[in-house]
């Protein structure tokens, strides 16, 4: 959770790092001192937000499953590891403040960054039309193209690797799911969207 909150919180101030570097060029870049108090702060938020989880977090034993051991009839009970909090409602609440903070904010930052970043080498891509010759014109086209392209697959693969996980947290906190329903979302699909978000962040 951790290490995950950290990896999102990174690629937004890596988002806003390629903003201030082609949007503002002129302006002053970034120190090393800087780029050490921002990783500090990215740490110390993920850290925080990410405490209520380990604060409830408690292993249970399955009561449906069990796993076979080896060849011989002994079995060997299913350990999980499940967040237990008081009442159903602040469960909600702070599910819905992580889906703010690590989806939604995250998400809408990094998308206008990138559509900035876009429109800037879009309008002087229009500039270097009017001044260079063709050759020069075409060679400068084609890598402004290219980045534009690679921005929009970063924010299509944030969107695409996060919404399947945070589609179920959702779920499994707002609908009505019958025991069977979240039996099968934990055994069969959250461990794809985890790997999906996981990937993301990797």
């Amino acid at each position: 959770g951790v290490s995950v909150s950290a990896s999102v919180f990174t690629l937004v101030a890596i988002a806003v790092d390629r903003f201030r570097c082609i949007v503002y060029p002129f302006k002053q870049k970034l120190t090393i001192s800087t780029a050490v108090v921002i990783i500090v702060v990215i740490w110390v938020l993920a850290v925080s937000i990410m405490c209520p989880t380990a604060v409830m977090s408690h292993v249970k034993e399955d009561r449906h499953f069990r796993i076979v051991l080896g060849g011989s009839n002994q079995t060997s009970p299913i350990y999980w590891c499940r967040e237990d909090w008081p009442n159903p409602q602040m469960r909600k609440i702070y599910t819905t403040v992580l889906f703010a903070n690590i989806y939604l904010a995250p998400l809408s930052l990094i998308v206008i960054m990138y559509a900035r970043i876009g429109i800037t080498l879009f309008k002087s891509e229009l500039n270097v039309e009017s001044k260079n010759h063709q050759q020069q014109r075409h060679a400068v086209s084609r890598r402004k193209q290219k980045v534009i392209k690679m921005l929009i697959v970063i924010a299509l693969l944030f969107i695409l690797s996060w919404l399947p996980l945070w589609t179920l947290m959702m779920l499994s906190d707002y609908a009505n799911l019958t025991e069977n329903q979240h039996q099968v979302i934990n055994i069969y699909i959250y461990p794809f969207a985890h790997w999906l978000a996981f990937f993301n962040s990797s």
